[in-house]
């Protein structure tokens, strides 16, 4: 009854790799998808947004996507407790295996045991799009191994890897507080599990590098055969291209969908009057992309009846 009316962005995810000559590229078959990727299904061939010589999948999230260090511990828990779901019954059991497979995954010593072939620099050319049309490059650090869009302040269990950037600081000039409303996602880094832990601390926050109306990863032939990859907390293994194929991962504004928040939200609306940011969101831009995909398919996709489970999957075959 006290709560209030609260607009939040979605964000639609589309995932293009281009046809292989041989093997396969696709992400893991569909009775293996955590359910809330059992909307990230391949598109017909007779969709817009499908595109010769290609394979493209689409999904959507709310909350964040992440690729890289953390989605791999994260697909290293959910295999665990789908093998052994009987050990799995209790928060402090979840938290103390998932801080177990952070440290024997060598994340805390990340620079001595993991190549850096694993690095997102090394991985994937990253564009980033700020305003309609505009595409740049985005410079990664050579010792990011984890990036994280996020559209909420609430990441691996409510901690805010963003926070609230000091303006006054040259490299932060650009930046706003994250809000949930504005049309952009923060894209954050983070180079192993210690500057993870520096979440914890009152103003810590990981390596910002970006805001964003629009994202893309394009991964090539590299020095990795596979990726991790996490949409709201549910985590993929993603095979990269071998020989001369693509595989693309695009982000984009999905429009809106309205929530009801508590008073002490820590997630907080551009339109909310004590809210001064420097710069919103491309509120012009976000109309066009609803049309750019075209259908009414698409401009459907937010909403919560496209998290069924796909008529053609049997249900009865779903642990």
């Amino acid at each position: 009854m006290n709560a209030k009316e609260m607009k939040i962005d979605n964000w639609h995810i589309l995932m293009r790799l281009r046809a292989p000559k041989e093997g396969s590229c696709d992400p893991i078959a569909p009775l293996e998808l955590p359910h809330s990727l059992h909307a990230f299904g391949r598109v017909s061939a007779t969709d817009e947004l499908n595109k010769e010589g290609y394979h493209t999948f689409r999904g959507g999230f709310w909350n964040y996507f992440s690729m890289g260090m953390d989605a791999q511990v994260s697909y290293a828990f959910h295999s665990e407790r789908k093998l052994h779901p009987e050990k799995f019954k209790n928060q402090l059991v979840n938290q103390s295996t998932y801080a177990k497979l952070g440290c024997t995954q060598g994340w805390f010593f990340a620079s001595l045991v993991h190549p850096s072939s694993h690095n997102i620099a090394q991985l994937a050319k990253v564009k980033v799009m700020k305003k309609c049309g505009e595409w740049r490059d985005l410079e990664i650090p050579s010792s990011i191994r984890s990036i994280v869009c996020l559209n909420l302040p609430s990441f691996s269990g409510g901690l805010n890897p963003w926070g609230t950037p000091n303006t006054k600081k040259s490299q932060y000039k650009d930046f706003t507080p994250p809000y949930v409303d504005d049309g952009l996602l923060e894209v954050v880094g983070f180079r192993d599990a210690w500057h993870g832990l520096v979440l914890y601390a009152p103003s810590g926050h990981g390596t910002r590098l970006a805001q964003a109306h629009r994202i893309c990863f394009e991964f090539h032939k590299g020095g990795a055969d596979h990726t991790f990859m996490r949409i709201d907390g549910e985590p993929w293994k993603q095979p990269l291209p071998v020989d001369d194929d693509t595989v693309v991962v695009e982000i984009s504004h999905h429009g809106q969908v309205n929530i009801l928040a508590t008073r002490d939200c820590q997630s907080k609306s551009v339109r909310d009057p004590s809210s001064s940011p420097s710069q919103h969101g491309s509120e012009d831009c976000q109309s066009d992309d609803d049309s750019s995909h075209g259908g009414e398919e698409h401009r459907k996709f937010g909403a919560a009846e496209t998290f069924k489970i796909p008529e053609d999957i049997d249900i009865s075959h779903i642990s």
